[in-house]
C-alpha cells in the first residue's frame, strides 16, 4: 500500500483546510485509515480513523473541528476547521492493511500545516 498526502498549506488562525490521502495498492486488504501528525517538540499524535464499514472516531484534541471520511475507495480526507496554532504540525495518512493473520501498518511522507496565530 502507498500512501501520498497533499493539501497542506500555511493557513490563518479560524480558517479551515482539507486534506487528501490517496492509497495505492493492495487498498482491498485496508481495514482502517487514518491521520496521525508529528508537531515540532512533541510526540506523533493520532487525530482520527475511519473503518470500513464507515466508523470515524476522533481524538479528543480536535473533536468537534475534524471530519475524516472517505472520498472514494481510494481516498481519504480529513477536513478540519477552526484552526488553531496547536493544529501546526506535519500530517500523516496511515492505512492499516491485514496480511495474512497480521495488520501491517504504512504510511505516506506526510503533509505540512501551519497555523498562524
Amino acid at each position: 500500500v502507498q500512501l501520498v498526502e497533499s493539501g497542506g498549506k500555511l493557513v490563518q488562525s479560524g480558517e479551515s483546510l482539507r486534506l487528501s490521502c490517496v492509497a495505492s495498492g493492495a487498498i482491498g486488504s485496508i481495514s482502517t485509515l487514518g491521520w496521525y501528525r508529528l508537531a515540532r517538540g512533541k510526540q506523533r499524535e493520532w487525530v482520527g480513523h475511519v473503518i470500513n464499514g464507515g466508523f470515524s472516531n476522533y481524538a479528543d484534541s480536535v473533536k468537534g473541528r475534524v471530519a475524516i471520511s472517505r472520498d472514494s475507495a481510494n481516498t481519504l480526507i480529513l477536513q478540519m476547521s477552526n484552526l488553531k496554532p496547536d493544529d501546526t504540525a506535519v500530517y500523516f495518512c496511515n492505512a492499516q492493511a491485514a496480511e495474512g493473520s497480521k495488520l501491517v501498518d504504512y504510511w505516506g511522507l506526510g503533509t505540512h500545516v501551519t497555523v498562524s496565530a
